[in-house]
């Protein structure tokens, strides 16, 4: 997108031209600024480059600072740093560095040409919030586009991929397109040349981001309702029939309902088998009898109890990295050129409750309750491993795990998650609807497997409790609602034993 598109000008015709780049790492913020660097001075211009690192891949970027002007009979002097209200050309890698620039003071409405790549590289706080804690990019745009005299911005990072480069290149060609420095379009193509490294996958990427940044921006056309197509389904006759004749089911359902309902069946059916699908189309029916009407309750349990039919135990882990579709994605994901080797290792570190959790559930449940013998499985097992799937020996072992489908449902872990299920399923179907959505909802708390999805029954569990304060209120949906936010805040539960203790000052 190119947003606010004005006639180029350059803010300071005679004078130092200051231009800030921020990055991360992988983003090739260096060979922009070499890039910028060499222009200048092959145009006869002079030049200082510096940069400061930041602290990690994503808690801080890096920040490249390049100063230049006309060459003169006495040297310019040139800061070592981008100074708040003294940029002339703010380039960001990223979504948030954009907004992070606005912040630092470095993007003004009276001189700064703002470039950024509208794509996202979640930073550690965000990947940390155990709900949604990705900060807004609509946000940042909306500051942008006041903050900025000229904003530039598109989705560089996509561009630069179809290019064969990286985002530098995609950059590089949006400075050129922004006419924010008084250098021609070759000038900027002969400092790629210049550096001698993958000039022809740089030369392409900075011609689509010369494009995206000169040319207007044309509206983002709307995905219509229904015109994704559903996966085929494949396989024996017998088993097809058996599938049409469940995906029959869901016609009886609430319209509203009907997408999801398809979906969630064919996770669980994915996740195990055609009968594993019917209980789940069973349990979806029974909770659809206490819809007032909308389907909103059973768009919800329809979500929710796929969600929990499906939960995540090694058998799956395993599945999930050795079915056919990775290796590709990971080849395209890393770039993988004609004739490259990949290797892929996988790094394991199961504990003892999650081997016990594949045992027959009658003797895993006393193993489990003995602490002697949980020690030893710990001793034996609790280390990390690395198993390599691009090799047949580590493939083969997870793909026989994988294949451990059939035993799935003699195991502990099955017998503890079906337990878990019934007993949730049964405070939904005694609660008043809009206290039932709710409590469906609550089974977003419980992800993962291993530490993860321990800490997420405990949370689950005492939101459940703190529901039970408060069923009988009217306003009981509302604090069921604010429970589970609150837990969702911090991995800690700092905020949830706060929203506890205020259910219980008034209960």
């Amino acid at each position: 997108m190119n947003a606010h598109p004005k006639p180029a000008e350059l803010t300071v015709s005679t004078g130092i031209i200051k231009v800030a780049i921020l990055a991360v790492g992988g983003q090739g913020g260096g060979v922009l600024t070499s890039w910028i660097e060499g222009l200048a001075r092959a145009n006869g211009f002079v030049a200082q480059a510096t940069s400061v690192a930041g602290v990690a891949q994503r808690t801080g970027a890096t920040v490249y600072y390049v100063e230049m002007a006309p060459a003169g009979p006495q040297m310019p002097v040139f800061s070592l740093m981008p100074a708040a209200g003294d940029v002339d050309v703010m380039i960001t890698a990223e979504m948030m560095e954009a907004g992070r620039s606005i912040m630092r003071g470095f993007v003004t409405p009276d001189r700064t040409v703002l470039i950024t790549s509208t794509h996202r590289a979640l930073a550690v706080s965000e990947k940390m919030v155990p709900g949604d804690g990705i900060a807004s990019s609509d946000e940042v745009m909306a500051a942008a586009g006041l903050a900025a005299r000229r904003l530039i911005a598109a989705d560089f990072e996509a561009l630069a991929v179809a290019s064969g480069a990286v985002i530098s290149a995609t950059l590089f060609g949006a400075l050129a397109g922004s006419g924010a420095l008084p250098f021609p379009r070759t000038a900027f193509e002969d400092a790629i040349r210049a550096s001698g490294k993958g000039i022809e996958p740089s030369l392409r990427a900075f011609s689509a981001g010369f494009d995206a940044a000169s040319a207007p921006a044309a509206p983002a056309p709307e995905a219509e309702a229904g015109t994704i197509p559903a996966p085929l389904a494949t396989g024996p006759e017998a088993l097809l029939r058996e599938w049409q004749s469940l995906r029959a089911e869901i016609d009886a359902l609430p319209a509203a309902a009907a997408e999801m309902a398809l979906a969630g069946l064919r996770k669980v059916v994915d996740f195990q088998d055609l009968a594993y699908g019917r209980e789940y189309l069973a349990r979806l029916q029974s909770l659809a009898t206490l819809d007032p009407g909308d389907g909103h309750l059973t768009r919800e349990a329809a979500k929710y109890i796929a969600n929990a039919m499906a939960y995540d135990d090694i058998i799956r882990v395993a599945n999930a990295k050795t079915r056919p579709q990775r290796g590709p994605r990971i080849a395209r994901e890393m770039r993988l050129k004609s004739g490259q080797l990949m290797r892929v290792t996988e790094f394991l570190h199961p504990r003892a409750e999650e081997i016990v959790s594949l045992m027959p559930a009658g003797i895993g449940a006393r193993w489990q309750a003995n602490p002697k013998r949980m020690a030893l499985i710990d001793r034996l097992f609790n280390r990390g491993r690395r198993i390599r799937t691009d090799g047949i020996i580590g493939f083969s072992m997870l793909y026989l795990l994988a294949g451990a489908k059939g035993w799935r449902r003699r195991t502990l872990r099955h017998a503890q998650e079906m337990a878990h299920l019934h007993a949730w399923l049964d405070r939904v179907a005694a609660a008043r609807p809009e206290v039932a959505i709710e409590l469906l909802r609550n089974q977003r708390l419980i992800k993962g497997y291993s530490d993860t999805h321990a800490r997420g029954q405990s949370k689950f569990a005492r939101v459940m409790e703190g529901a039970a304060l408060v069923e009988g209120r009217e306003d009981a949906a509302d604090w069921i609602r604010r429970l589970r936010e609150a837990a969702l805040q911090d991995e800690e539960g700092r905020a949830l034993d706060g929203a506890l203790q205020t259910v219980k000052s008034f209960t």
